[in-house]
């Protein structure tokens, strides 16, 4: 179905491209945890998984340009998103009594979006069934815009906000709200964003941040390893869910966008929904459908490196707009600064689950990841010191 099939003649190649391309993760031992460094760590891995997996692509295309160009490309991104650090200077921060009016904000305004996107979408279904009708599923474009930036960024950042100021029963109701997201989203992030944020909490009370932000990546992979090797058929689902829908899917939609643009024309970021109506643009579908009608595989959204990258700007520049997105991505560690690492880790936990299967762009504005630098920036540092001295 993806174009992949595994050849042995052809695994000393791949251990060779992945043992080479794991130098890069020094970088991560030398730099202190950010944003860039929380989103880093998932690139990267995303690009380790490419190297590996089109090693055993049927996909034909230029491998060795295309790898080339991926491996340019995570440098650029990483350099940026995780060494740029240092903060603004705040012309405006929050008092801690408008903080907690924000986050009650924030829980009024997820509960709103839940109610009102009852009226439109609520299906009580199983998992394996989401498919069979998430495509019938119809809202407006400002509740689909509410929804997205509510889920992706609003209520983990009220979730951690709740937790910073223990206002426990308050960051249960966030859990909940985002529980009931799934009957009328009907996504698998809706549905374990609430398990996600607990256990990232968890791990950021027990490890220390760098370590908990590769362990959230790391742990769920190798866990349900085990347990497939242990349980075989039975643990299909969570094959499916986690290593496959988190891990293997962003790394193979930059093998299907490589071979795709190896053959046709580029975008030039025409495929942004406001440039689409003001620039001529060769595909008039976005490019996930473009990429479902090719190769018969669903709506195949990506990732920047994907989408702002290949299908923007081809292989060769496709390194100079990672930069421009690691810029991107330094923002918000230098908006950032000063809060708490668990604080940022929490607060941001769906974000890099989002920028794996989405551009950037739509990351920013869609699923709200603006929004969440600028409460970062407002976010008063003063109640952190606060239960410190507590």
């Amino acid at each position: 179905m993806f174009h992949l099939f595994f050849d042995p003649a052809r695994s000393y190649i791949a251990v060779t491209v992945v043992v080479a391309f794991a130098l890069i993760s020094s970088l991560f031992l030398f730099t202190s945890f950010s944003f860039g460094y929380f989103v880093g760590v998932y690139f990267y891995t995303m690009i380790l998984g490419y190297l590996w997996l089109s090693c055993f692509s049927d996909l034909n295309y230029d491998r060795l340009s295309a790898g080339l160009s991926a491996v340019a490309s995570i440098i650029a991104f990483l350099l940026p998103a995780v060494l740029i650090l240092s903060p603004f200077t705040r012309v405006y921060t929050l008092s801690a009594a408008a903080f907690d009016r924000v986050l009650m904000a924030i829980l009024a305004l997820g509960a709103a979006t839940i109610v009102v996107g009852a009226t439109y979408n609520f299906r009580l279904v199983a998992i394996e069934e989401i498919y069979d009708f998430r495509d019938k599923m119809e809202s407006p474009t400002i509740l689909n815009y509410l929804i997205g930036i509510t889920s992706s960024a609003l209520l983990p950042f009220a979730f951690a906000g709740f937790m910073a100021r223990r206002a426990w029963w308050r960051a249960g109701a966030v859990l909940l709200l985002l529980l009931l997201l799934y009957p009328i989203t009907l996504t698998k992030l809706a549905l374990f964003a609430p398990l996600w944020l607990v256990t990232m909490l968890l791990i950021s009370n027990l490890f220390e941040t760098r370590i908990a932000a590769i362990l959230s990546l790391a742990a769920p992979l190798l866990a349900v390893l085990v347990l497939a090797g242990l349980f075989q058929e039975k643990a299909a689902l969570l094959l499916a869910v986690v290593n496959f829908r988190m891990a293997a899917i962003p790394s193979i939609a930059m093998d299907v966008y490589n071979d795709f643009f190896s053959r046709h024309e580029v975008t030039y970021f025409c495929q942004i929904s406001f440039l689409k109506h003001i620039v001529s643009c060769p595909y008039q579908e976005p490019l996930s459908v473009v990429m479902a009608q090719t190769y018969k595989i669903g709506n195949f959204n990506a990732s920047l490196f994907a989408t702002e990258g290949i299908a923007s700007v081809g292989l060769w520049l496709a390194p100079v707009s990672a930069f421009v997105c690691g810029l991107v991505i330094a923002l918000g560690n230098r908006l950032s600064a000063g809060l708490p690492s668990g604080f940022i880790l929490i607060s941001g936990a769906i974000l890099p689950q989002v920028l794996l299967n989405v551009p950037l762009t739509t990351a920013l504005l869609t699923h709200g990841a603006a929004l969440l630098f600028l409460l970062w920036y407002i976010t008063p540092r003063a109640i952190f010191e606060q239960e410190t001295a507590e």
